[in-house]
Protein backbone atom coordinates (compact mmCIF):
# COMPACT_ATOMS: atom_id res chain seq x y z
CA UNK A 1 0.00 0.00 0.00
CA UNK A 2 2.82 2.38 0.91
CA UNK A 3 4.60 1.74 -2.40
CA UNK A 4 1.38 2.53 -4.28
CA UNK A 5 1.04 5.83 -2.44
CA UNK A 6 4.64 6.64 -3.22
CA UNK A 7 4.04 5.83 -6.88
CA UNK A 8 0.93 8.04 -7.04
CA UNK A 9 2.70 10.94 -5.36
CA UNK A 10 5.79 10.59 -7.56
CA UNK A 11 3.57 10.55 -10.64
CA UNK A 12 1.74 13.65 -9.49
CA UNK A 13 5.03 15.41 -8.77
CA UNK A 14 6.38 14.45 -12.20
CA UNK A 15 3.27 15.87 -13.86
CA UNK A 16 3.67 19.03 -11.83
CA UNK A 17 7.37 19.24 -12.70
CA UNK A 18 6.69 18.91 -16.42
CA UNK A 19 4.21 21.76 -16.25
CA UNK A 20 6.66 23.85 -14.22
CA UNK A 21 9.51 23.20 -16.68
CA UNK A 22 7.44 24.73 -19.46
CA UNK A 23 6.58 27.70 -17.25
CA UNK A 24 10.22 28.12 -16.20
CA UNK A 25 11.43 28.12 -19.81
CA UNK A 26 9.05 30.92 -20.74
CA UNK A 27 9.88 32.79 -17.53
CA UNK A 28 13.62 32.41 -18.22
CA UNK A 29 13.17 33.97 -21.64
CA UNK A 30 11.25 36.85 -20.09
CA UNK A 31 13.90 37.29 -17.39
CA UNK A 32 16.67 37.54 -19.97
CA UNK A 33 14.82 40.54 -21.37
CA UNK A 34 14.48 42.13 -17.93
CA UNK A 35 17.83 41.56 -16.22
CA UNK A 36 18.33 45.23 -15.44
CA UNK A 37 17.63 46.20 -11.83
CA UNK A 38 14.40 48.00 -11.05
CA UNK A 39 13.51 50.06 -8.00
CA UNK A 40 11.05 48.77 -5.41
CA UNK A 41 9.82 51.36 -2.92
CA UNK A 42 8.30 50.53 0.44
CA UNK A 43 7.17 52.54 3.44
CA UNK A 44 7.85 51.22 6.92
CA UNK A 45 7.61 52.41 10.49
CA UNK A 46 10.83 53.18 12.31
CA UNK A 47 10.59 50.11 14.54
CA UNK A 48 10.10 47.88 11.49
CA UNK A 49 13.11 49.41 9.76
CA UNK A 50 15.19 48.96 12.91
CA UNK A 51 14.16 45.32 13.21
CA UNK A 52 15.09 44.68 9.58
CA UNK A 53 18.40 46.50 9.99
CA UNK A 54 19.25 44.49 13.10
CA UNK A 55 18.57 41.18 11.35
CA UNK A 56 20.45 42.25 8.21
CA UNK A 57 23.45 43.35 10.28
CA UNK A 58 23.60 39.99 12.08
CA UNK A 59 23.82 38.28 8.70
CA UNK A 60 26.35 40.80 7.38
CA UNK A 61 24.03 41.99 4.64
CA UNK A 62 22.67 45.29 3.50
CA UNK A 63 19.07 46.20 4.25
CA UNK A 64 18.19 45.95 0.55
CA UNK A 65 19.78 42.52 0.11
CA UNK A 66 18.11 41.22 3.26
CA UNK A 67 14.67 42.55 2.33
CA UNK A 68 14.89 41.31 -1.26
CA UNK A 69 15.98 37.82 -0.21
CA UNK A 70 13.31 37.57 2.51
CA UNK A 71 10.60 38.84 0.15
CA UNK A 72 11.58 36.45 -2.63
CA UNK A 73 11.71 33.51 -0.20
CA UNK A 74 8.21 34.31 1.07
CA UNK A 75 6.91 34.81 -2.48
CA UNK A 76 8.27 31.38 -3.46
CA UNK A 77 6.62 29.81 -0.40
CA UNK A 78 3.26 31.34 -1.29
CA UNK A 79 3.51 30.13 -4.88
CA UNK A 80 4.62 26.64 -3.83
CA UNK A 81 1.74 26.34 -1.37
CA UNK A 82 -0.68 27.11 -4.17
CA UNK A 83 0.82 24.75 -6.76
CA UNK A 84 -1.83 22.77 -8.54
CA UNK A 85 -1.36 19.19 -9.66
CA UNK A 86 -3.89 16.77 -11.00
CA UNK A 87 -4.39 13.02 -11.00
CA UNK A 88 -6.46 10.89 -13.26
CA UNK A 89 -9.53 9.27 -11.66
CA UNK A 90 -7.82 5.93 -11.01
CA UNK A 91 -4.77 7.45 -9.28
CA UNK A 92 -6.95 9.86 -7.31
CA UNK A 93 -9.07 6.97 -6.04
CA UNK A 94 -5.92 5.08 -5.04
CA UNK A 95 -4.58 8.13 -3.22
CA UNK A 96 -7.89 8.70 -1.45
CA UNK A 97 -8.05 5.04 -0.37
CA UNK A 98 -4.53 5.17 1.03
CA UNK A 99 -5.23 8.37 2.91
CA UNK A 100 -8.46 6.94 4.33
CA UNK A 101 -6.66 3.76 5.46
CA UNK A 102 -3.28 4.81 6.85
CA UNK A 103 -0.65 2.26 7.81
CA UNK A 104 -0.22 1.28 11.43
CA UNK A 105 2.22 3.59 13.24
CA UNK A 106 5.72 2.18 13.56
CA UNK A 107 7.96 2.39 16.61
CA UNK A 108 10.04 4.99 14.79
CA UNK A 109 6.97 7.17 14.15
CA UNK A 110 5.87 6.84 17.78
CA UNK A 111 9.32 7.99 18.96
CA UNK A 112 9.17 10.94 16.58
CA UNK A 113 5.72 11.99 17.82
CA UNK A 114 6.84 11.76 21.46
CA UNK A 115 10.12 13.63 20.86
CA UNK A 116 10.34 17.22 21.99
CA UNK A 117 10.75 19.79 19.25
CA UNK A 118 14.15 21.55 19.28
CA UNK A 119 12.52 24.93 19.91
CA UNK A 120 10.56 23.72 22.95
Amino acid sequence: MYSKLLFVLKTAIQICNVKNIHKKKSMAMEQKKTQEPVAISIRAKAHQRDLIDQAAERLGRSRSDFMLEASCREAENVLLEQTYFSLNAKNFTQLQTMLDNPLEPTERLNRLIKAKAPWE
